[in-house]
């Protein structure tokens, strides 16, 4: 078995593909140290730069000393807590829902109400570009697997019409490699025609988008009820960790009843829900994180474009920059780190073949002189390497 992992490993090297981790000695967003040499980052998810405030810290702090390290137990046995309860309780109102369900990571939350939903004598219906975690999801339901040109209404109707049993039409807010935005209006309304239930997985739109910050469907105009089962991670604008399930109350019941990913393990430490509820508030009363980092979206796609380089249709905090093969896009990522900025190349199979490209992320923790300078070391990089 070694011989054969070896030998795999090596012909991923050899084509740039193998992934290598890298270990932070502190934390200081929007800065990174790496072996020993500070970085300014521009690959995290920490829209809002939530994650290294003072206040969720001691949240999370207060809730330790409250509740403990761990929950000790799933949530259906003892693990359960006044902190879970209300930090869904808060963020179901926040969303306009009924109710909302805490799961331990985002993977868990889609896999966990996928398989709630459907069965074999099912179908889902996805976008193509879907997150690894709604594939994975309808794979492990067992319900026929139906997938649709990347935002294409049409396709997705088509899909649908091929349908047979509970239907169910799943797509991200916003995509994770591209950042554009699903057509959510159009989706919801070709849901309710087939009768098909509609699940959002919001994990990059919720907290960025909209006028409040709740999100993709605020920011498209559709009302919560519209989409019957709403998806949020908690470790990306909120800054700390987990993920729920938003919905009616008869969805929530439901998966507490069948969602195995959440009744077959522990509960999520009740302290990072006391930071999560610290990080809500802060989310509802301090817009101007939100427009900060929107601002710098417009900046940067400004700056870009007046430097001659090419963006995908993206107004969110994800930017991507297309570079093609995968050791050109390591090559460029390596010049950005000598110029002091961190932003890693991703390369297949995350995305499709020759479409390697550096994931830029934005953030209200970055300042205008850092946005400018990214994009002349941007610059600089893809010119050097034609």
């Amino acid at each position: 078995m070694k011989e054969r992992l070896l030998a795999e490993l090596e012909r991923l090297r050899a084509l740039g593909l193998r992934r290598v981790r890298v270990t932070r000695s502190a934390q200081a967003f929007p800065a990174i140290e790496l072996d020993g040499r500070e970085f300014v980052n521009f690959a995290a998810n920490d829209y809002l730069g939530l994650a290294a405030e003072p206040r969720v810290a001691e949240a999370l702090a207060e809730g330790a000393r409250r509740w403990g390290a761990g929950s000790g137990a799933a949530h259906l046995l003892s693990g359960h807590t006044r902190a879970h309860a209300e930090f869904e309780e808060a963020l179901a109102d926040f969303l306009g829902c009924e109710a909302a369900l805490l799961f331990s990571t985002g993977y868990m939350a889609n896999l966990g109400a996928v398989g709630a939903l459907v069965d074999r004598s099912g179908s889902v219906v996805e976008d193509k570009l879907n997150h690894a975690s709604l594939i994975d999801a309808a794979i492990l339901s067992r319900a026929r697997l139906l997938r649709y040109a990347h935002a294409d209404v049409r396709a997705a109707g088509d899909r649908l019409e091929q349908a047979e049993g509970t239907r169910l039409l799943v797509t991200d807010g916003v995509f994770s490699m591209d950042g554009d935005l699903a057509p959510l209006p159009e989706l919801a309304a070709l849901a309710e025609r087939h009768d098909a239930v509609f699940m959002v997985d919001d994990a990059h739109g919720f907290g960025v988008l909209g006028e409040s910050g709740r999100g993709s469907l605020e920011h498209c105009g559709l009302e919560p009820g519209s989409v019957p089962v709403h998806v949020v991670t908690l470790g990306k604008a909120l800054g700390v960790f987990g993920a729920a399930v938003a919905g009616d109350r008869v969805l929530i019941d439901t998966l507490v009843q069948r969602a195995r990913p959440w009744i077959y393990t522990t509960a999520l430490p009740p302290a990072l829900a006391s930071a999560m509820k610290v990080a809500l508030d802060l989310l509802r009363e301090e817009g101007w994180r939100r427009e900060r980092v929107n601002a710098h979206v417009a900046r940067f796609r400004a700056a870009c474009l007046d430097a001659g380089l090419e963006l995908m249709n993206s107004e969110t905090p994800i930017q991507p920059v297309i570079v093609g093969g995968s050791e050109r896009a390591l090559a460029v990522s390596a010049r950005l780190r000598e110029r002091g900025f961190y932003v890693p190349a991703i390369r297949p199979p995350t995305v499709p073949q020759g479409s390697a490209r550096l994931r830029i992320t934005l953030s209200a923790a970055h300042t205008t002189e850092q946005v400018d300078a990214l994009v002349s070391a941007l610059a600089e990089g893809l010119e050097s390497d034609v």
